[in-house]
């Protein structure tokens, strides 16, 4: 896994309306990249709009917030518009940038081995420096957490 104090790995990926976002263009304000396993899924869905809610404090903080996951940017569209969600979301289908932040790992679930995304946040400082890292994220007090982390840098 990416460790603090690192270069975020660049990439780009497809958002939710098929426009390309390449995480170095962002360098001069702070960036929570958020990975998550699944569109409207529970945890997935609770910890977006947990985000959502915090929307006018991390605007305040200048933070770009971005979500990952294997999704499409189909089912990531349908999953801001149904949720109201004011942020960007990336559809990582070929999970390469999960995997070079080390979030795609061997997951268990009911005594069954798969690979999967491992809930995990990255704040990023304006100079594109991994500033703090959130490895297996509990969803409840998590968007709290990062904004801690915000006002740190």
């Amino acid at each position: 896994m990416v460790e603090t104090g690192q270069p975020a790995p660049d990439f780009t990926l497809p958002d939710q309306n098929g426009v390309m976002v390449t995480l170095s263009s962002l360098k001069g304000k702070p960036v929570v990249l958020y990975f998550y396993p699944r569109d409207d899924t529970p945890g997935c869905t609770r910890e977006a709009c947990a985000f959502r809610d915090a929307r006018a404090d991390y605007e305040k903080a200048g933070a770009r917030v971005l979500g990952v996951s294997p999704d499409t940017s189909a089912s990531h569209e349908k999953f801001a518009r149904k949720f109201e969600l004011p942020f960007t979301l990336l559809a990582d289908t070929e999970k390469k940038v999960c995997e070079s932040y080390g979030v795609w790992q061997e997951k268990t679930l009911y005594g069954k081995k798969s690979m999967g995304v491992v809930r995990s946040t990255f704040v990023i400082d304006r100079d594109g420096v991994v500033r703090k890292v959130f490895p297996r994220v509990k969803v409840d007090g998590h968007a709290d957490a990062v904004l801690k982390a915000l006002a740190a840098l």
